[in-house]
């Protein structure tokens, strides 16, 4: 279903599921099939898609392999509470083809790997996002990558590689999270930070940051409907 020019085309598939810890559950798919354990934009599409079909309240839970996340509707916005960030790594060296990359990480539901870089329009971030998705520093699970211009107090730029899809997406809401975390644990952005993603929207990002912990992270951005549908059988045969 996720594949491009023969069928509908997207980056992951959301299937949502019975919960008797939530108001459901989900379970989220990559382009290539792998299941992921987490995905910040997917979230807030879910929590849309629920709720217009009468799955989940405005306020509602949802059960996922990274836990319980929780989220709010108002309109077209929606606003999600994420798990508690964890593996939180500042400045340490990525070595690629002879060259050492200043890079951080955090896990925010699936691990990131962000780079602050001056001029993001002509990074690179296809071969370098994927050397860095599959180097052996981050092995066995490998991880996304972070392509990341500081704005402003509260304002950043990113670009993406995405795990699973492997390729440049148009924005990654963990990866949004991540490079706002990290900018704030590193004193060079405060909450809330707008991000601003490679297709043009705009995502928020709230927490709290004590020094040495994360806490009440969200994210918030609008989940447009673009269509429904049927898709019939031929499409993957």
């Amino acid at each position: 279903m996720c594949r491009r020019r023969f069928s509908v085309g997207a980056d992951g598939l959301i299937l949502i599921e019975n919960s008797d810890k939530a108001n459901f559950k989900w379970r989220f798919f990559n382009a290539d099939g792998s299941e992921a354990d987490m995905c910040g934009n997917g979230s807030r599409c879910a929590a849309r898609f629920a709720y217009v079909n009468k799955i989940a309240p405005k306020q509602m839970s949802f059960d996922t392999k990274a836990g319980i996340i929780k989220a709010e509707l108002k309109g077209r916005n929606v606003k999600v509470r994420l798990t508690q960030p964890r593996d939180l790594r500042l400045d340490f060296n990525v070595p690629i083809e002879g060259a050492n990359h200043q890079a951080c990480s955090v896990n925010t539901g699936v691990p990131h790997v962000v780079y602050f870089v001056k001029d993001i329009e002509n990074t690179d971030v296809f071969n370098t996002g994927r050397k860095t998705r599959y180097h052996e520093l981050f092995q066995p699970v490998g991880t996304n990558a972070n392509f990341v211009k500081v704005a402003g107090t509260h304002k950043l730029k990113i670009r993406t590689y995405e795990r699973g899809v492997e390729d440049e997406t148009l924005a990654c809401g963990t990866g949004s999270v991540a490079a706002a975390l990290i900018a704030g644990a590193k004193g060079i952005a405060a909450s809330p930070v707008s991000v601003l993603t490679k297709g043009g929207m705009t995502l928020k990002v709230y927490f709290d940051w004590d020094g040495k912990e994360f806490s009440n992270v969200f994210l918030e951005g609008e989940a447009r409907i673009i269509y429904t549908g049927k898709i019939n059988k031929e499409a993957w045969q």
